[in-house]
């Protein structure tokens, strides 16, 4: 009997064995599963972060043009008006020229209106300040700005450096 009560035990440990050979499969096919959907959260995760950053920068793109469209817009409309105004400054000028022919007598101010100068006045410009002397000199020559005195000895055939 002992005999087959051995058999019987080898037939329970294949059976035990057969059980968890399957255990083991179905722990690992769980196992794959998880690891799989952790995969996937985290890379869908950054696609989704990467379609919200796509969805906001064209958006910026779009504001960026209709800023860009408006101030176009604006500059244009600047340059309109400043054209405007220089026509009606021309316009008024002309205008007053007009009504000076016709209704001054002084001739100075027609003179004044029409652009003209009077040829014994002279024009007062402010002059430009300059970074050098006339002359041939100039500011580093060493006689610049130094009066000489004639002395007995200069006047002779002898050159003298100048004195400071």
């Amino acid at each position: 009997m002992e005999t087959g009560r051995a058999g019987h035990d080898d037939e329970e440990r294949n059976v035990n064995e057969s059980n968890i050979d399957w255990i083991l499969a179905i722990a690992c096919f769980l196992a794959g599963i998880g690891i799989g959907a952790l995969c996937y959260h985290l890379m869908n995760a950054n696609v989704a972060r990467n379609q919200k950053v796509r969805q906001r920068l064209a958006e910026t793109e779009l504001e960026l043009n209709q800023v860009k469209d408006s101030l176009n817009d604006h500059f244009a409309k600047v340059a309109d008006l400043a054209s405007s105004i220089q026509r009606q400054s021309h316009d008024l000028e002309q205008h007053l020229i007009q009504g000076a022919d016709k209704l001054v007598d002084d001739l100075k101010l027609k003179r004044r209106l029409h652009g003209q100068q009077e040829e014994n006045e002279e024009i007062d410009a402010p002059q430009v300040p300059r970074d050098y002397a006339d002359g041939t000199g100039g500011t580093l020559a060493e006689d610049y700005g130094v009066r000489q005195r004639k002395t007995a000895e200069q006047q002779g055939d002898t050159p003298q450096p100048p004195r400071y």
